[in-house]
């Protein structure tokens, strides 16, 4: 296929990236061909699989919201993805033009879009970069130009950590992140889990994501939640993402259905 003019020379486009099948199922624009009909197989298997990434989304936004009204006013985003509407930069700077965003992704194309967005803003940025590689984050120029550690942080990973293995510990990659946090700083996190899943969608979730280079590593509710070792979680805690300060008690009906669990932690005394 031709390559478009947003898209790094050095990406393979004939391999789907699960930062671009996540756009697809976001409606952004910015996947290819390959992207697509790996999306699809999963979506075939899993119908709920757009619905999941939507609500993820809504999820980020509200804990922004809470956060940047706790007084946060530095986010560190792992795992960031491509940008689409409502960014976290977009949610914090609206209320507080002050808030400093860094970003962090291991695909170019999120990395490459992230850069032509955030051109001329001052207060955000972006950094190539993957969570295994936790100390290279957090010590990387770009991330301590910008965020002063010496001050609260809020970390968000959402949606990633279904993406690194228990072969690659990620309870201690995340030790290590709350080691370098100040009192009053927070973590926002959330996973896919397995909970409540047939064994057909997951064994069909799982070969679907054995195409690309990111296998999934869905895990359940008491797993998920040792990943807050060291913080205090938030109210409502551990939740169904669209149980976590819901819009409206409509929307997190049948919350189940979004197949990932998430929450606010807060770095306490």
């Amino acid at each position: 296929m031709q390559r478009p003019d947003w898209a790094p020379e050095k990406i393979d486009i004939e391999r789907p990236s699960v930062a671009r099948m996540y756009d697809y199922y976001l409606g952004g624009s910015h996947n290819f061909a390959v992207d697509r009909s790996t999306a699809q197989v999963l979506i075939d298997a899993v119908p709920d699989a757009p619905l999941m990434a939507q609500a993820n989304r809504a999820f980020l936004r509200r804990t922004v919201q809470y956060l940047v009204k706790a007084g946060i006013r530095q986010f560190l985003d792992i795992g960031s993805g491509i940008p689409t509407v409502g960014n976290v930069h977009e949610i914090a700077q609206q209320v507080t033009p002050e808030a400093r965003v860094v970003y962090v992704d291991i695909d170019p194309v999120a990395v490459a879009h992230s850069r032509q967005i955030l051109r001329g803003n001052d207060r955000a940025t972006v950094i190539h970069e993957d969570l295994r590689r936790v100390d290279h984050i957090l010590t990387h120029p770009d991330v301590r130009g910008l965020l002063d550690f010496d001050q609260p942080i809020a970390v968000l990973v959402v949606a990633v950590l279904h993406f690194i293995p228990d072969a690659d510990d990620p309870a201690g990659l995340l030790r290590t992140i709350r080691r370098t946090l100040v009192r009053g700083s927070y973590l926002v996190l959330s996973q896919a889990s397995d909970d409540g899943r047939t064994n057909t969608e997951r064994r069909d979730a799982e070969t679907v994501y054995q195409r690309t280079d990111n296998h999934l590593a869905p895990r359940g509710r008491t797993e998920i939640g040792k990943f807050f070792d060291g913080f205090d979680l938030v109210e409502p805690g551990l939740v169904w993402v669209p149980q976590w300060r819901s819009d409206c008690p409509e929307g997190a009906e049948h919350a189940e259905r979004a197949a990932f669990l998430g929450g606010v932690g807060r770095l306490g005394d």
